[in-house]
């Protein structure tokens, strides 16, 4: 067990022992000193020195994140290590004996809970760090430009993101991370956006200037700082733009800068009540894990799909009721693409069912997901809490957007419990990467 002399103590060649116990009640730390009282006041020098700059991070990261004191932080952490039941406290005599003696149990197995690290960019509103975060992740690093999106990722998170990506390559600002993850922007290559797009005069992919370089300079940040571990997530349409050009681009850079890539389409209708298929692809640095490493993706669970019905309000409000004008019109507008032989977008769900996929042009019409109030009356559009549950977000998340920007974030953003399964079969490689030491380090400080 570790000793030192603590400031405090005015014995001679006193020793404090860092075994004790925290009094929450009295907010004092009752030490195993000979020398001093049994109880003592909290002293932020003496808890918080000798310990790594990794760690000082972390508790000014949490301190931010929960907005209170770096004492009242402090005091959390401490006590959330004290009553800890999985393993070892902070104060128990055998950590300083075993630190660093034994192997990191597998996850799930053993006393440790590890936290690894990601950085989270083309952020949105944080569906990805959701799914990060629920097996263990630690973010480290926000970037998102939309100012109402770092809004909304501000309102749960507690942080503001960074919000240009092209400059972050040779800022220096992102830390080191063990996972990048990453869902770079969907427009350029959606199968829903494609029209609308058109009609706009605009070009696809990587000919979209606003949008399509973007992957290079989040291949930029890859290059720079090596992550062992990639996460991205993009439209099913990314596989077979421009004739597989642009998939073929974006894998072989991935290859070229020493990744093994792994990649899926997957429907997120087995985890939601909503088809919605999107291209989710993780990379593993051959340098750290060899040039064929095992991994499978999740298979989808089994059982019946989610209802429609399951995440409506009871009583939404009459505002989401389409107005007279807009449902005669969208019938119209059916109608006449019917009589052309066309497809259009207006759809009334079968409540014991599925919907379409939702998307970011949502707030204009909800042309493509309403809901049957019954016989003869006008449907009405998701809520943006529905829409919030249509894509596995929590019910507690915070909305603190204009309905508009609601919907928009919604249609754009990752369904959460498919980052969540894919994250926790990539967990296990991502323990392997971290230092026993270290991770006895994060896990005694780990909220």
């Amino acid at each position: 067990m570790s000793e030192r002399t603590p400031d405090r103590c005015g014995a001679s060649g006193g020793s404090f022992r860092t075994a004790g116990r925290l009094d929450i009640i009295s907010r004092k730390f009752v030490v195993c000193c000979p020398h001093c009282p049994t109880e003592v006041n909290l002293v932020p020098n003496l808890l918080i020195r000798d310990v790594p700059e990794s760690l000082h991070i972390r508790i000014r990261r949490e301190q931010k994140r929960r907005m209170i004191s770096q004492n009242d932080c402090l005091l959390q952490l401490l006590t959330s290590a004290v009553d800890r039941l999985k393993g070892p406290s902070l104060f128990d005599d055998e950590v300083s004996e075993v630190a660093g003696s034994a192997p990191v149990p597998e996850t799930g197995q053993g006393t440790y809970d590890v936290p690894f690290t990601f950085i989270d960019l083309f952020a949105g509103i944080g569906g990805l760090r959701l799914g990060l975060e629920s097996v263990g992740g630690d973010c480290v690093f926000s970037c998102e430009k939309d100012p109402f999106a770092q809004k909304t990722y501000h309102a749960w998170y507690g942080e503001n993101p960074e919000g240009d990506v092209t400059t972050l390559a040779a800022s220096g600002e992102i830390p080191q991370h063990d996972v990048l993850a990453a869902g770079f922007p969907c427009q350029p290559f959606s199968i829903a956006g494609v029209s609308k797009k058109k009609s706009l005069g605009r070009e696809h992919g990587f000919k979209d200037k606003t949008q399509g370089t973007l992957f290079f300079h989040l291949a930029e940040i890859i290059e720079k700082h090596r992550p062992p571990v990639l996460l991205l997530e993009n439209v099913k349409n990314l596989r077979s733009h421009n004739r597989g050009d642009t998939w073929q681009t974006i894998s072989g850079t991935l290859s070229q800068l020493g990744y093994c890539v792994f990649d899926k389409v997957i429907d997120a209708v087995h985890y939601v009540p909503q088809h919605r298929e999107r291209v989710l692809i993780v990379g593993f640095d051959r340098d750290v894990f060899g040039d064929d490493p095992p991994f499978t993706f999740p298979e989808p669970p089994d059982g019946p799909l989610l209802r429609i019905r399951d995440l409506l309000e009871d009583s939404p409000d009459p505002r989401y009721t389409l107005t007279d004008h807009l449902w005669q019109y969208l019938q119209d507008y059916a109608e006449k693409h019917r009589q052309k032989g066309n497809g259009f977008g207006c759809s009334v769900v079968d409540l014991d069912g599925t919907t379409r996929t939702l998307s970011a042009r949502y707030y204009k019409d909800g042309s493509e997901i309403l809901v049957s109030r019954g016989a003869r009356k006008r449907p009405r559009r998701l809520t943006p809490r529905e829409c919030a549950r249509l894509m596995g977000f929590p019910d507690d998340f915070v909305i603190p957007v204009s309905d508009t920007q609601a919907y928009k974030q919604f249609g754009n953003s990752v369904i959460m419990p498919v980052m969540q399964e894919v994250a926790r079969v990539m967990k296990p490689r991502i323990l392997k990467l971290i230092d026993p030491e270290l991770a006895r380090q994060k896990s005694l400080l780990a909220a």
